[in-house]
């Protein structure tokens, strides 16, 4: 099979139809046709299933467009860097929300003065994006606080980042000095979208303790988040790095967990088949040397208890 197969099966997928195809890659439908049986023959095996003219991909599909994507990456790349050699090397970063409402902008900042020679670029998104990316070989590197599934990502944790309950100083449970688990039950939060390694920790721990929260507000920066704190009193879980000023200000209360359950880490994450030396060392480094605890104690309001509030 040819790079030709694989770019014409890649825009078949990317557009959902030959026609599509056909007309991005200006070429006759037939041909693009033609070009996926080939695949088809060689593999032997479906890639699309097709019901009432619509094309719709198979498992098999989904596993030669992972490869395809990571085969014209690499051949691209290659093109760029032996055609093009005075001109500067680009090195892609991706970073959940989180870690881009915090620390994002100094380790790039950090990573230019390293390598002052090469083009960084860095794209924010939730985790499944960062993963999606990664797979497509679209980022060479991520920074993520949630757990990836492939298999073929390689995770090293990093950096603690600590999360509180937060809400504004008018709460009516602001002035707490403790919160139980009964105390969420119905009450209003701002959380984050599907995909987010914040929102599945959340549904994780609410599921487990079988407590119903109203979400309010669904949101995907932190901006987003504060607002809704600040002007409909909700509740969020939340990285105390990205509430750091509100913290130290007054304007935001918040309740750490008293058996530190919501600590979770910061994870350098990039393909196994990646060879991003000696960027990759370099950039684990400068992570790492934020590996400091938040200076966030003696503004915590108070503790949130993972039991029933039993009186005795």
């Amino acid at each position: 099979m040819t790079l030709r197969h694989m770019k014409i099966f890649i825009e078949v997928v990317e557009t959902g139809k030959m026609s599509a195809a056909a007309k991005n890659l200006y070429m006759a439908q037939p041909s693009v046709s033609q070009a996926v049986h080939e695949l088809e023959a060689h593999y032997q095996t479906l890639l699309f299933k097709r019901y009432a003219k619509k094309l719709y991909i198979t498992e098999d599909g989904k596993l030669l467009y992972t490869y395809a994507k990571q085969l014209t990456s690499q051949f691209a790349r290659m093109e760029e860097t032996m055609l093009t050699k005075n001109r500067r090397e680009k090195y892609r970063i991706g970073a959940t929300i989180s870690v881009g409402g915090s620390i994002l902008s100094p380790v790039v900042k950090h990573f230019r003065q390293k390598f002052p020679d090469l083009d960084v670029y860095a794209f924010v998104g939730n985790t499944q994006e960062i993963e999606e990316r990664l797979l497509n070989m679209d980022l060479d590197v991520g920074i993520i606080e949630g757990f990836v599934k492939s298999t073929d990502l390689i995770t090293i944790p990093l950096l603690e980042d600590p999360l509180v309950l937060a809400c504004s100083e008018s709460h009516p449970l602001a002035g707490r000095n403790a919160l139980y688990i009964e105390d969420l039950q119905e009450q209003e939060f701002v959380i984050r979208e599907p995909g987010s390694g914040t929102r599945e920790l959340l549904d994780r721990f609410l599921a487990s303790h079988g407590i119903h929260i109203t979400v309010a507000f669904e949101a995907h920066t932190p901006d987003s988040i504060k607002n809704a704190l600040r002007i409909n009193q909700c509740l969020t879980l939340i990285s105390a790095r990205l509430v750091e000023q509100e913290l130290k200000s007054g304007e935001f209360i918040a309740f750490s967990s008293q058996d530190s359950q919501w600590n979770r880490y910061f994870r350098m994450v990039y393909h196994k088949e990646k060879d991003s030396a000696p960027y990759l060392p370099i950039f684990k480094e400068i992570i790492s040397s934020y590996d400091q605890k938040v200076p966030l104690d003696r503004f915590i309001h108070g503790q949130f208890i993972d039991t029933h509030n039993k009186k005795l």
